[in-house]
């Protein structure tokens, strides 16, 4: 029986992450059918699609009222993303950090992961009016995003009207494909096949993350480990494993311009779209009582974001070598504090 909870919740992961895929691809092709400029369609349907997974088990979570499993998810994955994935990508190349993200997107992240634990201590949960709150400073900082996207989009069309055509660079097509892939990208013209691939991505998503909620609460009651603890540890790190493979693959190979705006971008998604969302079906209950407290590993979080603003201030506004092995010690601590209390 272990041995097959233990099967479905990497089954619950791996359909997470594809259906999530699939969901972005079906939403993106969709939306260019309908003529929406690319840069509103990377700002939002795909910024939303690497926080599917994270929704999705937050809300399967609060749902079945595992409420530690969806605190921890949200939690969690923030701590997982700043620590864990800048930490080990600083390592492999200099990650610089842009200026939206100095005076917009940083200081965002700081006041929603406050607003979380001011939340959390004066009310012990998160109501749904909260969640509202939540989903509404959502909005407005997405539509604050998009608003600066168009604007700087059309400055540079204006500037791009005065160039010489000749002297743009063209980009090369990608050659070499396979007959699957080259097949994919035929129907991928088609919308028919656009929704298909949405709404089965949509369902495999759902799917994965009812799997996975349903063996991570029984792996934890097998061997006597809280939800909270699986929800930090074992559910946070796998629906972060796109951010992880996809933000050091890229510092390795030196393509590193929106690394951390990225990662930034999903912390905020993870605590005002994730969290808010989840609340809205069942309120979050926050444990204030001693170690194993849901609010320790919120301070943990807005630790994290606190200290990579604290890094991103100096040296050129980039996080060295220096800073990655300081980011891997502190989520190594605090995953050794996890464990032994």
């Amino acid at each position: 029986m272990l041995a097959l909870q233990i099967f479905l919740l990497v089954l619950g992961f791996a359909l997470l992450v594809k259906g999530a895929d699939w969901f972005v691809d079906g939403s993106a092709g969709i939306a260019v059918k309908c003529k929406i400029p690319a840069l509103v369609i990377g700002l939002t349907v795909v910024a939303f699609g690497t926080s599917v997974p994270e929704l999705c088990v937050s809300v399967t979570g609060a749902i079945q009222k595992a409420t530690d499993i969806s605190i921890g998810n949200v939690v969690g994955s923030n701590i997982v993303n700043i620590l864990l994935i800048l930490g080990l990508a600083a390592l492999f190349h200099a990650l610089p950090v842009q200026k939206n993200s100095l005076v917009l997107d940083l200081p965002v992240l700081l006041l929603s992961s406050a607003l979380l634990i001011l939340l959390g201590a004066w009310r012990q949960s998160l109501e749904w009016w909260d969640g509202l709150v939540f989903l509404l400073l959502f909005l407005c900082y997405m539509a604050f995003l998009i608003r600066g996207a168009l604007k700087e989009h059309n400055t540079a069309k204006e500037l791009e009207k005065s160039v010489p055509q000749g002297e743009i660079p063209q980009k090369e097509e990608k050659k070499h494909k396979g007959k699957i892939a080259l097949w994919f990208d035929k129907m991928e013209q088609k919308t028919w096949f656009l929704i298909l691939l949405s709404l089965v991505g949509l369902g495999m998503v759902v799917g994965g993350g009812t799997l996975l909620v349903d063996a991570a609460r029984y792996i934890a009651e097998r061997f006597g480990v809280t939800e909270r603890i699986i929800g930090l540890t074992v559910v946070a790190i796998g629906t972060s494993l796109p951010e992880l493979v996809t933000s050091v693959v890229a510092a390795f190979k030196g393509e590193t311009d929106i690394a951390v705006g990225n990662v930034i971008g999903s912390n905020i998604f993870n605590i005002l779209l994730v969290a808010g969302a989840s609340s809205l079906f069942h309120p979050l209950v926050f444990t204030t009582a001693g170690a194993a407290s849901n609010l320790i590993d919120a301070c943990v979080a807005l630790g994290a974001a606190v200290l990579l603003y604290g890094f991103a201030l100096f040296k050129g506004h980039k996080l060295g070598k220096a800073a990655g092995i300081v980011m891997l010690l502190c989520f190594i601590g605090y995953y050794t504090y996890l464990f032994i209390i």
